[in-house]
């Protein structure tokens, strides 16, 4: 294991008792200091070393505005500048220090907030020219892509909006061939392959992959999961060359999982890890240092309740 690893592995069994050593080790699992207040559904994206968690529903299903933010470095929680509305189902992303929380509900939003670091001020940009709920998300050259995701008149959606937060426009990127909401979506690195950003399962999608190639504006369908049945609402990001779907919805038999599936995008071809070990759904989603963080969610989404307060860990 790299020393860098180690290093930040130690930062944290000292902050947190329940890491032990026997767990620093690849393709395995810690646990971070329990969110303050648990949520599914939220926004999420790591801005200056520290994941962002935006909104979402509390534990008795009322939608929140509140911004709270996990520094990896400490293990520590603090309270951020709260979103001028509440929100759930947004989707979050960064591009030059800036945050960006766009869409979700209820009822459906076509709202786009920036935050600013410096200033802890959120603004208003221009609105999504399609109100959408439990989208993905994926940044790429600068540009947001919002993918799929339900809309006031469609549960699933095959839109594909792209926002260029230099212009603060919006356009139209080539639909997916496979209309999906729920789904896992990230930016995988392998530019020789020519697709760069990888859409799987989701709500309907039945296991279904495609990657999108921002250059040629095109969507091309990959290997379809072979595991069980899709997962919509998992625990997802970019690693390299591989998107992870973990736990999620079985869409299947509607029961919250603890599945932990990569796609290869080198090798177009699936793969399973090792289990997350508390399972949830529609947790929030960020990848930092190479770890993918799944944070919250709930073990049953028509339920008050039962959501969690884990901040899962996982090391590839």
């Amino acid at each position: 294991m790299k020393t860098t690893s180690l290093l930040a592995v130690v930062v944290l069994l000292a902050a947190s008792e329940s890491l032990t050593v026997a767990q620093v080790k690849h393709n395995n699992w810690i646990a971070g200091a329990p969110e303050p207040t648990p949520v599914w559904d939220p926004a999420a994206a790591v801005l200056n070393g520290q994941v962002y968690v935006v909104g979402g529903n509390n534990n008795d299903r009322t939608i929140i505005a509140d911004t709270q933010i996990y520094n990896p470095s400490t293990n520590s929680w603090s309270a951020g500048v709260a979103l001028p509305t509440p929100t759930a189902g947004a989707v979050a992303a960064v591009v030059n220090n800036t945050l960006y929380v766009i869409g979700g509900c209820c009822p459906y939003t076509d709202a786009v907030w920036a935050f600013d670091p410096a200033t802890q001020t959120w603004s208003s940009k221009a609105a999504m020219p399609l109100a959408l709920n439990d989208a993905g998300v994926a940044v790429e050259n600068g540009i947001i892509y919002v993918v799929g995701g339900n809309s006031n008149n469609n549960l699933r959606e095959t839109t594909v909006e792209s926002y260029n937060p230099a212009t603060d426009a919006w356009t139209y990127a080539a639909p997916l061939w496979v209309g999906r909401s729920e789904p896992s979506v990230g930016l995988v690195g392998n530019k020789s392959i020519g697709y760069s950003i990888v859409a799987a399962d989701g709500f309907a999608a039945w296991g279904d992959t495609e990657g999108y190639n921002a250059n040629t504006n095109t969507w091309t369908t990959l290997k379809a999961d072979p595991y069980s049945p899709s997962r919509s609402w998992a625990c997802t990001g970019g690693i390299g060359v591989k998107l992870y779907v973990v736990g999620g919805l079985n869409d299947w038999n509607g029961a919250c999982d603890r599945v932990n599936k990569s796609f290869n995008l080198a090798k177009n071809a699936w793969g399973a890890h090792a289990r997350m070990p508390q399972p949830a759904m529609a947790t929030a989603s960020a990848v930092y240092g190479g770890k993918l963080y799944c944070i919250g969610g709930t073990t049953d989404y028509t339920r008050p309740g039962t959501n969690v307060n884990n901040v899962q860990i996982y090391y590839p």
